[in-house]
């Protein structure tokens, strides 16, 4: 990690930058973000992982976290704790071996190709460029743009294309509405962290959710057009049940994480300062994209749960217990956004998960954020402006995911 030299100005422009991200959390979710900021002195060096009941083990020290994450023999997400223990709530018991069973394996293998560095720029380009031209002139002609409702749409509009749905790939309004059912899916897991089992009225109302997200599939997956994910499942051997599970899967893991750190990502670098450097020198784009994940970490908390007695970084977990990853903890205790920060090897790409539950759509959140960026970017270029500035923002209250109701920007 390359040394910062900041003067005071700069130093505290970065402490209100993370500060105002930092209110998000707790306007999202109060009780999660106490979790979030005491897992800083509960977690460290000397004392990783700590027992809290009823919530468990909970650490927030990035390495043990990793070590967890990569050992499939001693942990899983299919038991209390862990995300797979919720969808075989939803989609039925069939999941637990796509998720963490034997044929989670021939899954990821299978779809390991599909998001790529260049499909994913490529799927960005096409989906989203009229999009981006629209708020590009809105931005040059002197207008605002609302970078959280903009990247709502934009989500929406991608999983349109990814499912292959016309009305949504072209219109604004659909894709607000498909977001909007991906973000009340994500939410009726709200409040699951101390209990990953949900009522049955929850599960219901899940289940219809999905039923509505994806009415789509069996008729697009007969006859897939191409480029879709429901083409690219098909070409790589996947049934219509595996297919139909992974888009609900990405309806709910790309929507509102990547609007969430698309919108937070902008505002950070406007806070900061660092948009400045970034029009100097685009070729920190990709260190702008992941400074931007590792301090929003959209998915702050990652569950699992111990399915085989083990010792970890000196603490006895037994079957049955089960443990908290504070994400967002763990990113943010090596300091704010700083764009001169360089490659933090502790956490790597901590905020997408690890090991063989990697975030199989990493690729293409990253292709979001930095498309955003460019359409800013560009925009300033166009105009002669040094950058953007925030007009206004609003953080959005009672979410799964910490973000921005609005984030009104306009050329500086």
């Amino acid at each position: 990690m390359r040394p910062l030299h900041l003067s005071a100005a700069q130093a505290l422009a970065r402490t209100r930058a993370q500060l105002a991200d930092t209110s998000l959390l707790l306007a999202a979710r109060p009780d999660m973000a106490a979790l979030l900021l005491a897992g800083r002195v509960l977690s460290s060096e000397r004392t990783p992982l700590r027992r809290l009941p009823p919530l468990g083990w909970v650490t927030a020290h990035a390495p043990t976290a990793r070590e967890i994450l990569k050992d499939y023999r001693h942990f899983t997400n299919l038991t209390e704790g862990g995300v797979g223990d919720l969808w075989a709530q939803v989609l039925g018991p069939w999941v637990l071996d796509m998720f963490d069973g034997p044929g989670h394996h021939d899954l990821r293998t299978r779809t390991r190709e599909l998001f790529t560095e260049d499909s994913a720029a490529a799927l960005v380009a096409e989906a989203w460029q009229d999009s981006f031209d629209a708020a590009r002139r809105e931005l040059v002609t002197g207008g605002t743009v609302d970078i959280a409702a903009l990247s709502r749409m934009l989500v929406g509009r991608m999983m349109g294309a990814l499912l292959g749905i016309d009305e949504v790939r072209h219109d604004s309004a659909a894709a607000d509405e498909l977001f909007a059912t991906g973000e009340r899916l994500a939410g009726l897991a709200l409040d699951t962290g101390a209990d990953t089992t949900l009522p049955e009225d929850r599960v219901a109302q899940a289940q219809e959710i999905v039923r509505q997200l994806t009415a789509n599939v069996p008729a697009a997956f007969a006859d897939p057009q191409p480029g879709t994910i429901l083409e690219r499942c098909a070409r790589l051997g996947l049934g219509l049940r595996e297919t139909t599970g992974l888009c609900a899967l990405l309806m709910v893991a790309g929507t509102e994480t990547s609007a969430s750190a698309m919108a937070r990502t902008v505002a950070l670098l406007a806070d900061t300062g660092d948009q400045h450097l970034l029009r100097r020198d685009r070729s920190l784009l990709p260190e702008a994209v992941r400074e931007g994940l590792r301090v929003t970490t959209p998915a702050a908390v990652i569950g699992r749960g111990v399915s085989a007695d083990v010792e970890i970084a000196g603490a006895r977990m037994q079957a049955g217990e089960r443990v908290m990853m504070l994400t967002w903890t763990a990113n943010t205790r090596y300091g704010g956004f700083d764009l001169r920060r360089g490659y933090v090897p502790e956490v790597r790409q901590l905020w997408f998960g690890a090991g063989r539950h990697l975030c199989l759509g990493a690729p293409l959140a990253r292709a979001e954020i930095a498309g955003l960026l460019t359409m800013l970017l560009d925009a300033a270029a166009e105009a002669g402006a040094p950058g953007w500035q925030i007009v206004e923002r609003t953080p959005q209250r009672r979410v799964m995911i910490p973000g921005y109701q609005r984030l009104v920007v306009a050329l500086a």
